[in-house]
């Protein structure tokens, strides 16, 4: 007998074996079920997609108001789009849907939807009053913004456990908005796949290194109120703002450093995300710990050290992922879609981002490449629509 004719003999004989009659292999076949038909809330103070347990997979649309649109027609399209997200999120095709069958697994499905400065230029909305952050960042020095990866009059972010659920939402949202928004840019990022890594665990860049170690904790009076807006116009209390920060990576000359080099840059360990200066990836990092040779353990340059907060108000919270858009012109496309959720954007995150831009030696290897500023708008209750507030 062949070794060829063995070969396949004995995957047909383990194929055979794995048949799913077990009780693992039925076990299996429940928990992936069980994941496909989890669902998300949608309905609250606070839209769904901030506090939530981050997703494996996400896309973020910026849409442009087109010409001739008014007030009026915002109202109908926020009204058709909250119904699109009562039934997605519940795992309902909605109206018209042509293929209905793509709705059935949600996954976990959120939908976020956020105003950007342009929003207020369409007319019956420039008497509106809008928060003082709400604008383009301020320049810094290490951008190389792209026009098509930044702004938007209309920003929204889409997450589930299942990147077929996030398509045909997108697909839905898209097509319900043609006759008022047109798409100027779609981004699209992705964590480790659900069910991979436990629970709650924080989620590692595409440089290795575990990112969002210090964030407040959801559901907690701390994240409250970093996060959540209760003063200003009353249109957006009980929302909040983000910040999206399309960062490339140079990956081919990152991976050519040594490991303990990386480490200094960034201030914490590649195994466990544990500060240089502790054991624990909770560990408090102790920023005036000093070597036997009297040289601080996290180094002036370290991205830690500098990302830290000064004060009780220089923090936000973070719920990044990562891209990877292939090859272009020989060089790899990856990075990090850096999503920040902030109370107050000047107050909270500018103060960060200006140490970050004059300090932080990972600038070298990192290019922030589109940048939006976006008013999340507060959730609605059911027989209530997204915006009412801002729209009436």
């Amino acid at each position: 007998m062949s070794r060829r004719h063995l070969l396949l003999g004995g995957a047909a004989a383990v194929g055979a074996a794995a048949l799913p009659d077990t009780p693992l292999a039925a076990a299996t076949v429940d928990a992936a079920g069980a994941l496909g038909q989890s669902k998300e809330q949608c309905w609250g103070p606070h839209q769904a997609g901030v506090a939530t347990r981050s997703q494996a997979f996400a896309t973020y649309l910026g849409f442009a108001i087109r010409s001739g649109v008014a007030r009026a027609d915002l109202v109908r399209l926020m009204k058709i789009w909250t119904d699109d997200i009562e039934r997605m999120t519940q795992g309902t095709a909605v109206l018209a849907d042509p293929v209905p069958e793509l709705a059935d697994v949600p996954a976990r499905l959120t939908v976020t939807v956020g105003v950007g400065p342009g929003l207020f230029r369409t007319p019956g909305l420039s008497h509106k009053e809008q928060p003082s952050w709400l604008r383009p960042l301020p320049p810094f020095s290490i951008d190389a913004l792209q026009a098509h990866w930044s702004g938007g009059d209309l920003v929204v972010q889409i997450a589930a456990d299942d990147p077929v659920a996030v398509s045909h939402a997108r697909q839905v949202l898209v097509g319900d908005a043609k006759a008022f928004a047109e798409v100027t840019w779609t981004q699209t990022g992705f964590r480790r796949a659900a069910g991979t890594t436990a629970e709650g665990a924080t989620g590692r860049n595409l440089m290795g290194f575990i990112d969002g170690t210090v964030n407040p904790t959801p559901g907690t009076d701390d994240f409250d109120q970093v996060v959540w807006i209760n003063d200003g116009p009353s249109w957006l209390q009980g929302g909040t703002g983000m910040v999206l920060r399309r960062i490339r990576m140079n990956l081919d000359t990152w991976s050519g450093i040594d490991r303990a080099s990386r480490e200094q840059i960034m201030g914490r360990r590649l195994s466990d995300g544990s500060p240089l200066t502790g054991s624990l990836e909770t560990d408090a990092p102790d920023l005036d710990a000093t070597t036997d040779g009297g040289l601080l353990t996290i180094p002036e340059f370290a991205h830690v050290r500098v990302a830290h907060a000064r004060n009780a108000a220089e923090r936000i919270y973070r719920r990044p992922y990562n891209y990877d858009d292939g090859v272009t012109g020989g060089q790899p496309d990856t990075g990090l879609l850096f999503t920040a959720f902030a109370a107050d954007i000047d107050r909270q995150f500018v103060p960060i981002q200006r140490r970050l831009d004059r300090h932080d030696l990972l600038n070298l290897w990192t290019t922030p490449i589109g940048s939006s500023v976006v008013a999340i708008l507060p959730g609605f209750e059911p027989g209530d629509w997204l915006g009412r507030r801002l729209l009436t």
